[in-house]
């Protein structure tokens, strides 16, 4: 049993899916927010997990 599942990340001003990360498995965790570069908004923002 895999305790990493795979996400994508969604840039959350524009809504595109730019990156793919693995991320723990665990019960009532918050979803996984970083601020990555968008390319295609051009700036750095907050991409927000999606399915």
């Amino acid at each position: 049993m895999s305790l990493r599942v795979p996400v994508s990340l969604a840039c959350s001003v524009c809504g595109a899916r730019n990156y793919r990360t693995t991320r723990v498995r665990k019960q009532g965790s918050p979803p996984l927010e970083l601020k990555k570069f968008c390319p295609t908004c051009k700036v750095h923002t907050l991409h927000k997990e999606s399915k």
